[in-house]
């Protein structure tokens, strides 16, 4: 064949699903769960994921001197050893004081510790969330420690006016190609939107 017959077609868009996560109230309802004998060190942990969306072995990998209270930031070690500076707010800083004052003192550097006064494993991290997920009657929704990150992505973009380019660097992102499947709106923001179109008044005498 001289020409190609499929030339002018358009390709089809792949499909994305929408990340799963959990909404504002969900959020609240599973840090209050957290309480039993390592409840400081488990609040910052989920207060960091919630806040920061750090990936789990991006919070797993923080060291002590990674906490700057000064500067109110967190030195994060991301995927390909690339470093990247995220800046943390009041709940944090109030979250990781009360842990660092009641934190054993170990011979590693690790900022969260296992009950060996190791640094604590992913497969820990784990299993805390599953224990409180199922605390919080959340187990139907799927969420892991990713889908902690997830949520807080969601949440800076829903309520925090976050761009896509700004949680790009918030989250460590590439490509803001990655970034964008977290646009997706809630229904309630869907139908603010509608309602705050000039038309939407606008009846037929």
């Amino acid at each position: 064949m001289t020409e190609n017959p499929i030339a002018e077609l358009e390709s089809p868009n792949k499909r994305k699903a929408l990340p799963k996560y959990m909404t504002l109230k969900e959020s609240k309802s599973f840090l209050s769960k957290i309480e039993d004998d390592s409840q400081l060190r488990d609040y910052c942990i989920m207060t960091i994921f919630l806040n920061c969306g750090l990936r789990l072995a991006e919070l797993c990998g923080l060291d002590l001197t990674d906490v700057s209270f000064e500067n109110k930031t967190l030195r994060v070690l991301g995927k390909g050893g690339k470093e990247r500076i995220v800046y943390l707010n009041d709940a944090c800083i109030s979250a990781i004081g009360d842990y660092i004052k009641v934190r054993p003192d170990a011979e590693t550097k690790a900022l969260f510790l296992s009950n060996r006064k190791t640094r604590i494993s992913r497969r820990r991290v784990q299993e805390l969330t599953e224990k409180y997920v199922r605390e919080a009657g959340l187990t139907n929704k799927g969420i892991t420690t990713h889908k902690l990150r997830h949520t807080a992505a969601t949440l800076m973009y829903q309520y925090g006016g976050c761009d896509t380019l700004v949680l790009k660097d918030v989250l460590g992102h590439k490509s803001v190609a990655t970034t964008e499947i977290y646009t997706h709106l809630s229904s309630e923001n869907l139908r603010a939107a509608a309602d705050a179109n000039p038309l939407s008044k606008v009846k037929k005498k």
